[in-house]
C-alpha cells in the first residue's frame, strides 16, 4: 500500500481506516472524499481533503485518483423508520448514495481491480443485506444491492485471472461512528479500522465482524425461517428503543 483513497472518510470508520493507514510508513497519501468537511482536529499532514457530494451527476473527480492503489469506500446512510414513514425522495436517494454511487466509482476503477497486481479495494456493506430488516428495509434493500453486485464482480475478476478481490465489510452497529446519531471516536472506533485493513491487505472478499459470537447464529436462524427471524427483529427493534433517526 502507498496511496490510497476513502471515499466518506471525513468521519465514522473511514475516517478512523484513514487515521490508521497514515499511521504506516509505507503510506504516502491518503486522499479522503466526502460531503462532509474534515474537521480540524482529525486532519493529518498524510490527508488530501476533497468535498464531493455522490448524488451529483459528474464523477470525472475520480479520474484524478488513478494512482491509488488502496480505495475504501464507506459513504452511506440510513434511516430507521417503517417504510410507510418514509417518503420517495429518500428511497431514491438511498439508492443513489449507498448503491449506484458504488458501483460508478468501482466502474472507475475497474482496469485497475483486473490488471494491476496489487489494488486494494473494500466496502462498507452492513449485516442488514444478509436478511430482512423491518425498519431498514429500504437501508437493508440497497445493501442487498450492493452484497449481490460484489459477489458477482469478484467472480468476474477471478475469470480474468486477477488476484484482487472486492472486500465486503458487512458488521452490525459500529461504535464510535456517526451511525445511530453517535459522535466519531477513533479510539473507539480504531480496533475495528486495523481489522478491516488487515482483511483489505489478505485480499479477502468478505469480513463480518463478530460472525462467530453473533451472526453465524442469526443468519442460521434467518435461513431456516426468514419469517421468523424477521419478527425477531422487528420486535428486537422496538425492546432496545432503536426506533431512531440513524445515519452513517
Amino acid at each position: 500500500m502507498k496511496n490510497a483513497l476513502i471515499v466518506g472518510g471525513a468521519n465514522g470508520i473511514g475516517l478512523s481506516i484513514a487515521t490508521e493507514l497514515a499511521k504506516r510508513t509505507d503510506i504516502q497519501t491518503v486522499n479522503i472524499i466526502d460531503k462532509a468537511v474534515l474537521s480540524e482536529e482529525f486532519r493529518n499532514p498524510k490527508f488530501k481533503s476533497y468535498q464531493f457530494d455522490l448524488t451529483q451527476s459528474d464523477y470525472s473527480i475520480f479520474d484524478n485518483f488513478q494512482d491509488v492503489d488502496t480505495l475504501m469506500i464507506t459513504a452511506g446512510f440510513g434511516k430507521l423508520a417503517l417504510f410507510k414513514d418514509i417518503d420517495e425522495k429518500h428511497i431514491v436517494n438511498s439508492f443513489n448514495v449507498n448503491t449506484i454511487s458504488i458501483m460508478r466509482i468501482i466502474k472507475r476503477f475497474y482496469k485497475k481491480l483486473e490488471h494491476d497486481e496489487n489494488f486494494y479495494c473494500g466496502i462498507m456493506v452492513s449485516i442488514a443485506g444478509f436478511m430482512s430488516s423491518p425498519f431498514f428495509s429500504v437501508y437493508a434493500a440497497t445493501k442487498a444491492a450492493l452484497k449481490i453486485f460484489i459477489e458477482s464482480v469478484n467472480v468476474e475478476l477471478l475469470k480474468t485471472g486477477s488476484k484482487n478481490q472486492i472486500l465486503n465489510v458487512s458488521p452490525g452497529s459500529l461504535k464510535g461512528t456517526s451511525f445511530s446519531g453517535g459522535k466519531t471516536d477513533l479510539s473507539i472506533s480504531s480496533p475495528m479500522a486495523i481489522e478491516i485493513i488487515k482483511h483489505l491487505e489478505n485480499k479477502d472478499d468478505l469480513f463480518i465482524p463478530q460472525y462467530d459470537e453473533i451472526f453465524k447464529n442469526v443468519l442460521e436462524r434467518y435461513h431456516q425461517d426468514f419469517r421468523k427471524e424477521g419478527e425477531h427483529s422487528y420486535e428486537y427493534k422496538i425492546s432496545s428503543k432503536r426506533v431512531i433517526n440513524s445515519y452513517d
